[in-house]
Parts: structure tokens; C-alpha cells; sequence
């Protein structure tokens, strides 16, 4: 594959040639291998891409046609087969933030309880979150802590037709009363996810619009309930993200440490051998070993978590980067223990562990891999004792690799400016929101982009789409913050640093400047779009609740990929947001379905979906929207 379809990153590039001369199967050269056409690596099957395949049942696979209306055997439209594949596929991206969302609960829950080596670090965030549910308040800190686990479990469990307490606590009274106009305001999550599945049974909703609003729905139930709680009880136990230093890309891997990857989206067990790693006699066994000592590295969305709460130092020294670097990653010669939580670590891994020598652990019952017997699935209460194995075996993997295993040399390091929240950018605005408000008002900033994406390798190298929407849209002065893998690509990138102002507009490098921060503010993983959604409640009410489908603001997911990326865009046009995202979802083959989400849904959400291939198209598109918005607003 060419320079230009492998990565943005020069790290990245240079991997792939080891991984390339060691002869090792690799992510872009089977992605390559999948396309149709030697000449044209991204070209598919039409109907695949168009979303109208369906093998649900033993009567398919069935194609359609709208075109001919031609139909599955059941009868399903073309537009009802791809919304019923897209529900599925949001079934899925719910589910899984909901699994991380159930893990925070109940480590929150064994600290409370004194039962993990972790503390509420945060009691005023916890005692403001718990008031905002309408929890009581009185008592010590673990008292709060245990309220606000009981109160989140009842209502996760609550029925579909049980209205959501989490929901009707946190959302704005607009938001509120727009969705139970359209029945679309949700019960417990549990109950949202069962009622998608089996809407989506063969012969039960094939109705395109049905389908679309439920999904919506469970988007709705998924944000408030799943994001905004997980991330929330995150910050009570690990700290709030405030703006730091930290190294990044893959040179942060020096061969002569024990080098230890918490990998996947959990940061339980990542934090905990930080803090086991930073106690001298881990450092002593580590020497003891033959290396200068051990370390951490944050990796992919487990090190987004890790790194927007933690500073880095000696033992936890970096970030490598999004998932599409994993190979590149593993292939450096430089880690010995890859410990793997529930999401985004590759079948393909056990491969890399045999040729790079090193350890391959799941730490989730989620994850397995094909010859991989050894595991160590996380339970809050052991996670202490947990910990201290994982660094047992990346210690005594280290003679394994050391001087067997070349490393790869030269890796480029530079750093980011991360860990921005709500009430990170409240504290560099002197605590309210006005300087931001004003400066909005004033024109500086036209306006915010939300940058919720991951990474993929459709249409273009990894990250680079990702870089080149980001660039167009500080250069218009809209202010971005990012979340996510693609958050990965513009830490890397560069564009979290307050000198990457001199790459966007006069007013936006004025307000850079003059508060000292970057122009794409390193707002966290994909699990923050639910805090992003509160941040904007709180800006609507400044405003003078302003209805949140009014306000100068955009999402963007520049390059989506899996399940829950998914299910963040269904979020975003219930919330009522002008939503971009590329590649081209596969939808494509149900017109009135592609009418619904581009067209349409401005009328019943104020929400409307933008595709867009060319970064600069799509950077003027989220631009009149904001336009369109700050006349309306009269600024």
C-alpha cells in the first residue's frame, strides 16, 4: 500500500516497513486485500455498501433494490433493510459503552465499600452529580457514593415505558419536551436495547421510520445513561481532566524498559499498576530484571481515559496513539505486556505476541483470542492484587524480548496538550462560561465543533481525513473539541498544542492566545459525547435556553468506524445537532431513508446528517450551518 493510504503519522509509515519486511500480516495490506478492484482498494459490494443485504434469516441473504422495489423475501423495503442493519449496529455500540458504564458502577461501588486500592478523589464532583439526580446529599463520602450506585443501577433497569429518572434529571426542558412529543424520551437503557433487538426480528418493524426513532431513542437513553454516568463516576475516582503535558507517539516505547499497555477502554487496571509501578520496589524488580525500570503506556482509548486524569512522569510516561496503530505498536519490539480490556484489541494480536515476544493478556471476560488460555479478568475488589501480576509477568517477560527481539529505532515523540472538561474550561474562563459566550458573540469564534470520530482506512490513510477536517475548521475559527480515537490524531498531529493557533483564524488564534490554549482542545474519549451533551445544556442555559438544535455548534465524526460510532451519530441528531460523518455510511441503498437523515430530520429533531468526502467541502458545510445559526441567535 502506498505512503499516503497507510497513515498521517511518519511513526506510523516507518512500522509498517518493519512489519512489512518481517513478512507479518498487517491491517492495511488485508484491508487492501478486501477490495474488489487491484486499482481501487476501497470498492465493495454495491448492496453491502449500500446497507441492503440482510442475512437475518435462512431465507437470505436477500438483496434490494429501491429502484426496481425489489425486495427481501419477507418483504422488506430497501430503506427498511439498511435502518434495521444501522439499528442493529447501534444495538451493539449501546451495549458496549453500557458493559465499561456497569465496570465503572461497580469498582465505584468496591471503593465505596473500601474494597479496591482506589478513593473518591473527587467528593465535590460526586456530591454536585448526585444533587443534580436528586440524591441525597447528607453523609460521608462513600454514603453518596453508594446512593448514586443504587440510584443509577434502578434506573438502568428501568422499563421502556418507565421514564428515565437519569434523563429527565439532565437534559434541557426543550430537549425533554421534543422527545416525548415524539415518543422517543427513554426508559432504563436495558429496556431500550432489548426493544431495538427485537424490533429488528424478521417479520416484527421493517418500517424505516419506526426504526429510525427507535434507535434515537436508546441513543438518547444511551448518552445520559451509559456516557454521562460512566465518565462522571470516572472522574470521581480518578479526577477531573485538567490541561497537562503529555509525551505522545510511538517513540514514547524505549526497548530498554519493561513496557507495560493497558489497551482497550477500561483505565480499572491501567491505573492500578501506575500506581503499583511508581512504588520503588517495582522499579527495584524491574532493574533486577536487566532494564532501567518500568513503565506504563497509555494506548488507545484506555490511555485517553488514563491520560486526561493523570500527569505523566518517569513510570507513566506517554501515549502511542488510536487503534489502528496497534500492530505498528506491537511490532516496535519494545512491549512486553499488552493487557487488554473490552474493546479494540485485534484478533490478530496473539500473531505479533509470537513474533515480537510478548505477553498477550485479556483482562476482561469480553475479550478473547484464538490460542490465548492465559487471562485475568478484572474484578474491582482484586484489583490490587491483580496488578501486581500483570507487572510479575511483564518483568519476567523482559528476558524473553530484551536482546532477542530488535527494536525498531528512531520513533518520532512529541507532545499534547490534554485534559479539557467542563470544568477544566470553566477554570481557564475564571469560572463561568461568559469569556467563551462573548467571544462567541463577538465573532472570534463562529462557532464549536464536537470532533467525535474514530479511525479507519476508507478513503484515505489512517488519521489524515481526521487532520485535514480539523485544519479547515480552526482556519474558519470554529474551536474543536475532540474525543475519541480521532482525539488520538490530533494530539499526534500536533494540534493540541497552543502553537497549532498559528494554523487557525485570526480570531480563534487571538482567544488561543490569549488564554494559552490550543485551538482542538483535548476533550476525551468517545465515551465523552454524553459530557459534551451536558456541556451544551449548561452553554443552552447561559444563553437563556437557547434550544440546543439552535446553537453555532456541529458534530463531526471525520472517520467513523465501528459500532458505537454509530450510535453517537443517532445521538447527536436526537440531540438535534448538525452531525458530519464520513466515509459514507451504508445507508446509501434506501433513498428515503437517506432523505430522512439528510433532509428531514431538521424538522423532527432539528438534527440533520452531512456527508461530505472532501475535507474542505465538508468544513464550509459545518460552517453555513454555524452561520445559519449565529444569524437565527442575531450574532
Amino acid at each position: 500500500m502506498e505512503d499516503g493510504r497507510i497513515s498521517y503519522h511518519a511513526s506510523v509509515r516507518n512500522a509498517y516497513k518493519r512489519i512489512k519486511e518481517d513478512g507479518m500480516t498487517n491491517i492495511w495490506d488485508r484491508y487492501e486485500a478486501q477490495g474488489l478492484s487491484k486499482d481501487n482498494p476501497d470498492k465493495r459490494c454495491p448492496f453491502c455498501m449500500g446497507g441492503v443485504r440482510c442475512d437475518l434469516c435462512s431465507n437470505g441473504p436477500c438483496r434490494a433494490d429501491a429502484a426496481k422495489d425489489k425486495r427481501g423475501v419477507c418483504g422488506i423495503t430497501a430503506d427498511g433493510m439498511a435502518m434495521r442493519m444501522m439499528a442493529l449496529r447501534n444495538v451493539m455500540g449501546a451495549s458496549t459503552y453500557h458493559y465499561h458504564t456497569e465496570q465503572t458502577m461497580k469498582t465505584l461501588r468496591a471503593t465505596a465499600e473500601g474494597k479496591t486500592p482506589f478513593e473518591i478523589v473527587e467528593p465535590g464532583k460526586l456530591r454536585d452529580f448526585a444533587g443534580r439526580l436528586g440524591i441525597d446529599t447528607s453523609g460521608s463520602d462513600a454514603e453518596v457514593a453508594l446512593r448514586l450506585c443504587d440510584h443509577a443501577d434502578a434506573d438502568f433497569n428501568r422499563k421502556a415505558d418507565q421514564p428515565s429518572l437519569i434523563v429527565e434529571a439532565l437534559a434541557t426542558p426543550e430537549r425533554k419536551e421534543a422527545w416525548k412529543k415524539l415518543d422517543i424520551f427513554p426508559g432504563g437503557i436495558y429496556g431500550e436495547m432489548m426493544r431495538v433487538t427485537s424490533s429488528c426480528l424478521t417479520n416484527v418493524d421493517g418500517f424505516y421510520q419506526s426504526l429510525a426513532l427507535k434507535a434515537m431513542r436508546m441513543g438518547v437513553a444511551m448518552a445520559y445513561q451509559s456516557q454521562i454516568v460512566n465518565e462522571y463516576s470516572q472522574d470521581i475516582l480518578f479526577g477531573l481532566p485538567r490541561p497537562h503535558p503529555m509525551r505522545v507517539d510511538l517513540g514514547v516505547l524505549d526497548p530498554d524498559y519493561v513496557n507495560v499497555l493497558p489497551n482497550g477502554h477500561e483505565p480499572f487496571l491501567g491505573f492500578a499498576m501506575v500506581q503499583l509501578a511508581r512504588q520503588p520496589e517495582w522499579q527495584e524488580k524491574a532493574k533486577a530484571a536487566g532494564a532501567k525500570g518500568m513503565r506504563v503506556i497509555a494506548n488507545i482509548e484506555t490511555g485517553q481515559e488514563m491520560i486526561q486524569r493523570w500527569n505523566s512522569d518517569d513510570v507513566f510516561y506517554g501515549f502511542t496513539g488510536n487503534w489502528i496503530v496497534q500492530e505498528a505498536v506491537l511490532a516496535t519490539g519494545c512491549v512486553d505486556l499488552f493487557a487488554c480490556d473490552m474493546n479494540c484489541s485485534m484478533p490478530i494480536d496473539p500473531a505479533y505476541a509470537e513474533r515480537y515476544k510478548f505477553k498477550l493478556i485479556p483482562v476482561s471476560d469480553l475479550v478473547a483470542f484464538e490460542g490465548v488460555t492465559d487471562r485475568l479478568d478484572y474484578v474491582p475488589e482484586e484489583a490490587e492484587d491483580q496488578a501486581a501480576q500483570l507487572l510479575e509477568m511483564a518483568v519476567a517477560n523482559f528476558k524473553q524480548r530484551h536482546g532477542k527481539i530488535e527494536p525498531l529505532a528512531g520513533l518520532p515523540s512529541s507532545e499534547a496538550v490534554v485534559g479539557f472538561s467542563t470544568e477544566s474550561i470553566l477554570d481557564a474562563l475564571g469560572g463561568t462560561l461568559d469569556p467563551l459566550l462573548d467571544a462567541i458573540k463577538s465573532g472570534a469564534i463562529r462557532g464549536i465543533a464536537g470532533l467525535v470520530s474514530c479511525t479507519t482506512l476508507r478513503d484515505s490513510g489512517q488519521d489524515a481525513h481526521s487532520v485535514a477536517v480539523a485544519e479547515e475548521l480552526i482556519s474558519r475559527d470554529i474551536l474543536i473539541l475532540s474525543m475519541g480515537c480521532g482525539n488520538a490524531a490530533m494530539q499526534v498531529a500536533g494540534l493540541c498544542l497552543p502553537e497549532a493557533a498559528q494554523k487557525a483564524g485570526a480570531g480563534l488564534k487571538g482567544v488561543c492566545e490569549q488564554l494559552g490554549v490550543p485551538p482542538v482542545l483535548s476533550y476525551g474519549t468517545c465515551t465523552d459525547t454524553g459530557r459534551i451533551a451536558d456541556l451544551l445544556a449548561a452553554v443552552s442555559g447561559a444563553l437563556g435556553d437557547v434550544p440546543i438544535p439552535d446553537l453555532p455548534v456541529v458534530a463531526a465524526a471525520p472517520e467513523y468506524m465501528e459500532q458505537k460510532a454509530t450510535i453517537d451519530a443517532v445521538f447527536a441528531l436526537a440531540l438535534g445537532l448538525y452531525t458530519y460523518v464520513n466515509p459514507v455510511p451504508t445507508v446509501t441503498g434506501g433513498p428515503n431513508l437517506v432523505k430522512l437523515l439528510t433532509e428531514d430530520c431538521v424538522d423532527v429533531t432539528g438534527g440533520v446528517l452531512h456527508v461530505e468526502t472532501d475535507a474542505a467541502e465538508a468544513a464550509e458545510g459545518m460552517l453555513a450551518h454555524i452561520e445559519a445559526k449565529r444569524k437565527k441567535l442575531g450574532i
